[in-house]
């Protein structure tokens, strides 16, 4: 979801006993504490709570023994690495209404629907945009499968549906990975390729199971500022509007059209689909207020000293919401789990790393912003990276602790993609786990945090943890708590530091992160590839044949 990329391992983790490293128990509580806090007030890129972040965590990662990790600062080395943003906040957003139907329809702004833009631009004003219905919206020649196969689009409004064509499938197999969400049916490709297309607005429908998070979670992410990076262009290459609508206003819209909602969403499951014009134009309009400033990825080093010039990167994101939809009076979006809770895990190791003593090549530890946003700070960073992607050796990204206790399994999100989850299994097999499969394949968990933006890129991070089997009440408890986290505390005001939480399981999913940095930071022959058949080997090869 635009403004969610949470990867959604929080709920457990491992029952081994730690030797060595000693992650600290009392680091991990007073960062996760300290950065939710309501002093914080969500920790919103570009708000005053920027500065105060991004200060805390440069004292912690000085204390923690780290370098300023930004050689290129403007007066030297740097603790930070400046990201352009430009915040746009809509104003006086006009409902979505849909006339030459049956009856006229108009959606009501937050209830019914969400909008907005990418375009940086005073004000947006669409009037009678033909309405035509794209299915998935998927354009892949290399499947075979075109949505937008025989119709033009450009000036029109495209509705599509959310996720993959098999996504109801149970098995991992199927022309878009079964029950496994791809690329192709995450939000951000849908609104790339309808702009790709030429359309005035996308507008995807939700529907929570395959989104895999209610409407809540869209309503308080995509209405008050949005942030995007401040590029030439000012991104007038994009759609108008784009946005989401609820299911059950898609079905009163497909109904005056003449239409059922149901027969043509199946009917978008199969190859071939022709897209249907809904006979019916929609309008709209909002202002946009529009402010231009950096905001900060924070980047801390312990060089090596055998291969400096190598470098293995430990990220997490510190950015939340800041204030949003208020629950109980309360409108401060904390984001202790997500993800003060990985800031604290990244402080955790830079401690453990440091005290260890250098390795042979630099570790890295880099705290991005606006992950909410759309991976924003880890993108701008893979695109300008301060250490060539060349010399990236692989690294780890955390978003989301474990905290509710042991687990008996390691879930590996997006399996199957690269040489890094040969890596790690040996680190997980000594503490006495076992690798799990992704409990919600579904919700496109490996599309959704920062190491995507290295992965685009051909550097291969690894994004895994515990899984939902839990010491203390298996899959059932497991389960449970990562459905309640989702329904009542996910990017809401109620996401807030808890005394009572149990650290054992992230202290040792934190043992296998700092296992495996190790070893590819003491070991300078390896150089994890993707596996053959992932989609992002090619880039791999041809970096790291210019890098040889």
């Amino acid at each position: 979801m635009r403004r969610f990329m949470l990867s959604l391992l929080f709920v457990t983790t491992t029952a081994s006993a730690q030797t060595d490293p000693v992650i600290s128990v009392d680091t991990l509580k007073s960062v996760t504490k300290e950065l939710s806090s309501d002093a914080y007030e969500g920790r919103a890129p570009t708000t005053p709570a920027e500065d105060k972040t991004v200060a805390y965590i440069v004292e912690r990662f000085k204390a923690a023994g780290l370098k300023p990790g930004n050689p290129h600062g403007d007066k030297g080395a740097s603790w930070f690495q400046d990201v352009p943003m430009v915040e746009i906040t809509g104003e006086h957003v006009a409902p979505l209404s849909f006339a030459g139907g049956k009856t006229p329809i108009s959606l009501a702004y937050r209830t019914d629907m969400v909008a907005g833009t990418y375009r940086v631009v005073p004000r947006i004003e669409l009037k009678d945009s033909p309405v035509v219905f794209v299915g998935y919206g998927i354009n892949a020649p290399e499947k075979g499968w075109n949505d937008y196969a025989g119709i033009d689009v450009k000036g029109k409004t495209v509705v599509i549906l959310v996720n993959d064509p098999d996504w109801q499938t149970t098995a991992l197999t199927g022309p878009f990975e079964g029950r496994a969400m791809t690329y192709y049916g995450r939000w951000t490709y849908k609104y790339e390729e309808a702009a790709r297309q030429g359309a005035a607005a996308a507008i995807i429908v939700h529907d929570t199971e395959p989104a895999a998070y209610p409407w809540a979670v869209v309503q308080s992410s995509w209405t008050g500022p949005q942030l995007e990076l401040d590029e030439a262009g000012d991104h007038k290459d994009q759609s108008q509007v784009i946005g989401w609508i609820q299911r059950p206003a898609a079905e009163k819209l497909f109904a005056s059209a003449g239409q059922d909602f149901a027969a043509l969403s199946a009917a978008a499951k199969t190859k071939g689909f022709k897209a249907v014009p809904l006979d019916v134009k929609m309008s709209t309009s909002f202002d946009n207020r529009i402010k231009r400033q950096m905001s900060k990825n924070v980047i801390g080093v312990l060089p090596g000293t055998k291969a400096p010039q190598d470098y293995v990167m430990y990220t997490a994101h510190w950015d939340h919401l800041g204030r949003c939809d208020p629950v109980d009076g309360d409108d401060i979006c904390n984001g202790a789990l997500d993800n003060a809770s990985g800031v604290a895990g990244l402080v955790a190791l830079a401690e453990a790393q440091a005290k260890a003593g250098p390795a042979k090549r630099s570790i890295a530890f880099m705290a991005v912003t606006a992950e909410e946003s759309g991976l924003l700070g880890s993108r701008y960073y893979a695109e300008h990276p301060i250490y060539p992607l060349a010399r990236t050796v692989g690294g780890v990204n955390m978003d989301v602790l474990n905290v509710g206790g042991r687990a008996k399994d390691f879930v590996l999100t997006g399996a199957g993609k690269s040489e890094i989850e040969d890596l790690v299994k040996s680190f997980v097999l000594a503490e006495e786990r076992t690798i799990g499969m992704e409990e919600h394949p579904e919700a496109g968990g490996y599309y959704r945090s920062d190491h995507f933006s290295f992965a685009k890129l051909g550097v291969p991070m690894l994004d895994g943890g515990s899984g939902s089997d839990l010491v203390k009440g298996g899959t059932v408890a497991g389960e449970a708590a990562r459905a309640d986290y989702v329904a009542h505390r996910y990017h809401k005001p109620q996401d807030e530091y808890d005394p009572n939480w149990d650290w054992s399981g992230a202290v040792a999913d934190l043992n296998i992160y700092y296992g495996l940095g190790r070893k590819l930071a003491d070991d300078t022959t390896l150089w994890p590839n993707w596996y053959k058949t992932a989609e992002f080997r090619n880039l791999r090869d041809k970096s790291r044949a210019g890098a040889q």
